[in-house]
């Protein structure tokens, strides 16, 4: 059902917790593989990644280009963006589960995709700013995890290799086509998530 795509670079502290989460994925069958995408991490990342069972792209271009090429080897028909340091709440396999397949069911797969909410450890004014955002018709951040078909992924372009991918990509998913699910994604704030 997911492929679950995480870029990383010198990320061996904030990729274990992220990892650990998704046990209950693979133990629930939703999981079918774990990509890391790796910029030549000097740490232990790919050591742990490689541990843990994970399938390890090593390429020294940047981010947006090596989560495009982790989407286009991903085997299965949905992809699960995470960063490095995101922790999914343990409700987060029952309702990716049930997004997926009501989209294939309803048809919607090709022109919706999911984000997760952020956590409740988020602190109280950005979560304030969040949701007057989403009042005002701001899109969903994805940065907490995007959930979206593979064939929705292509037809937009993937992700670009530029300065934010995670941003630039969201930017093109009409607001409308993006469901807001209950599952909340903890993001620490100060370790280093992104290269």
């Amino acid at each position: 059902m997911l492929s679950v795509v995480i870029a990383t670079h010198d990320s061996e502290r904030t990729l274990l917790p992220t990892l650990a989460a998704l046990v209950a994925g693979a133990a629930a069958g939703i999981v079918r593989e774990v990509i890391v995408a790796d910029a030549g991490s000097r740490d232990a990342t790919t050591a742990i990644a490689d541990g843990a069972g994970c399938r390890v792209l090593v390429s020294a271009q940047g981010r947006g280009a090596r989560l495009k090429a982790a989407a286009e080897a991903a085997r299965a028909p949905w992809l699960l963006f995470l960063r490095p340091g995101v922790i999914l709440d343990a409700t987060w396999v029952d309702e990716t589960r049930r997004f997926v397949e009501e989209a294939e069911l309803r048809g919607y797969a090709g022109t919706h995709a999911a984000v997760f909410r952020a956590s409740a450890f988020r602190p109280a004014l950005l979560e304030a700013l969040a949701l007057l955002g989403a009042a005002l018709g701001a899109t969903p951040d994805a940065s907490e995890g995007l959930v979206i078909a593979q064939a929705r992924y292509a037809a937009l372009g993937g992700h670009r290799d530029v300065e934010e991918p995670e941003r630039d990509f969201r930017r093109r998913l009409r607001r409308r086509h993006l469901v807001l699910l209950h599952t909340g994604a903890t993001m620490p704030g100060s370790s280093k998530l992104l290269d």
